[in-house]
């Protein structure tokens, strides 16, 4: 399947809750084989599915040497003390902030055969989960920035080629 382009910040499928995926078939098949494509781009930690322009509750990650994918993803489970880590995004390129996330994560969801699924990370791995967790509804790490460092996010953002103004 394709590496798919990625939806930039501005447009409206970034900022909408979505919808659970009822029917784990071919439809479901394709576009988890297109996020493992578009997620196996050097540098790329993770992808869900509404950066791909998709407003369902899909994403994958590639993290700490595993590659993978939640459809439906519930329950996330936070653990340690939250930290200030440097995250990017690729909805928004070029900007790397501090962002407050937790060292060790955990998110069950499905498989496409329907098999239920907890997927346990630390570091980068927990990190992806936390972030494209987020995008399912609707977040970006931008909005999760401290009020001074959003405010400076947005100035560098303005001043960007790709930014839709």
């Amino acid at each position: 399947m394709p590496v798919r382009e990625i939806r930039l910040y501005g447009d409206p499928v970034l900022n909408s809750k979505c919808d659970a995926i009822k029917d784990f078939g071919d439809k479901a098949k394709a576009l988890i084989e297109d996020l493992l494509d578009t997620t196996k781009e050097p540098g790329r930690a993770g992808v869900a599915a509404p950066q791909i322009g998709v407003s369902l509750r899909a994403f994958s990650y590639n993290a700490n040497g595993n590659l993978g994918y939640l459809i439906n993803p519930e329950e996330l489970v936070l653990e340690g003390e939250a930290e200030l880590v440097e995250e990017g995004c690729l909805s928004v390129p070029g900007l790397w902030h501090k962002t407050l996330r937790y060292p060790k994560a955990s998110l069950s969801g499905y498989q496409l055969d329907g098999t239920r699924v907890t997927i346990k990370g630390e570091g980068l791995l927990a990190q992806a989960l936390q972030h494209e967790y987020d995008h399912l509804d609707g977040k970006l790490y931008l909005d999760r920035l401290s009020i001074e460092e959003r405010k400076e996010a947005m100035k560098i953002l303005r001043q960007t080629d790709w930014f839709l103004r």
